[in-house]
């Protein structure tokens, strides 16, 4: 739980799976990345997740080279806090056709995410099956390809965000990684919530969100990322059960019914709601302080 009154607003401005013909407003190039996440910084954000596009296509990448391009763009601009995806998306280069017949998310591709020196990775301690544009795809992150990339992490320094889109992710890969002491306190939880696309995700519902809160393990900190319409009704819930908050166009292209959104709308919407309720968006250095910041590499 929260320890103090601020709170942790995380920008996700592109994700993986949008595309400008769904909202022109979405962020593609790094310039663009870096430009509207310097803008949510000014408007209260700490945490930028970070998800990279392909220049020729607009597709999906973890190519380090193109992390290394926004990260580098952004820390030109601002000292927000940048967490990099191991998901990937669900094209481009992050998508191919596997030996048992379904298009599968590479996991040599989303392991190429933590090499761009981002203080923070995602980790998708989850298997599912995606359902996109009439396509089934595999997300395979087994038990041992969560402790894999849960000690890739640990080597480099990279703190993980456990993107959380059930409770069995919780209790049984999370916590399991954590009694190998592959993460140390305070443990930094995403619970992701509405994803109907995916297969075992759940969706949001106040009562949801406050049984998932209850399964967490003792010193974590909770963040909640809603998708679609449920954004912003999760959202604050998080704020008032003494957790923090993402939005951004990767969750939602929408401010309000039929009227596509900003990144930036959507983070001062929400650092509005946050201040009249008596509370303030954390800094950066508040954030790194909130979540464990900076990870110590693990010793040679």
């Amino acid at each position: 739980m929260a320890k103090s009154n601020k709170v942790i607003v995380t920008i996700a401005p592109t994700g993986g799976m949008a595309s400008r013909k769904q909202n022109p407003n979405l962020p593609i190039t790094p310039e663009e990345i870096a430009e509207d996440v310097h803008r949510c910084y000014n408007a209260g954000a700490s945490v930028v997740a970070v998800h990279a596009r392909r220049a020729f296509d607009e597709q999906a990448t973890c190519d380090p080279q193109v992390y290394r391009s926004i990260n580098g763009l952004i820390r030109a601009r601002c000292d927000i806090v940048i967490n990099n995806s191991t998901g990937g998306g669900i094209n481009g280069d992050m998508v191919r056709q596997g030996p048992n017949g379904y298009p599968e998310i590479m996991f040599e591709e989303r392991l190429k995410g933590m090499e761009a020196g981002a203080e923070m990775c995602t980790l998708d301690p989850t298997t599912i099956i995606a359902s996109f544009e009439g396509r089934e795809i595999l997300m395979n992150t087994s038990p041992e390809r969560v402790r894999q990339l849960a000690m890739g992490m640990k080597e480099r320094g990279i703190k993980p965000e456990w993107e959380v889109f059930s409770p069995t992710h919780l209790i049984q890969d999370v916590s399991a990684c954590i009694a190998a002491g592959l993460d140390e306190p305070p443990y930094f939880i995403n619970f992701v919530l509405g994803v109907n696309a995916f297969q075992g995700a759940m969706p949001y519902t106040p009562r949801i969100l406050q049984q998932m809160v209850d399964m967490m393990p003792k010193e974590a900190v909770f963040n909640v990322s809603a998708v679609g319409v449920h954004q912003l009704n999760a959202g604050v819930q998080s704020i008032l059960l003494g957790g923090h908050v993402r939005v951004g166009l990767e969750d939602n292209l929408y401010y309000s019914r039929g009227c596509l959104a900003t990144n930036v709308e959507q983070v001062e919407r929400i650092v509005r709601i946050i201040r009249e309720l008596g509370m303030e968006p954390a800094t950066p250095s508040e954030a790194r302080e909130i979540i464990g910041l900076p990870r110590r590499k693990l010793a040679a």
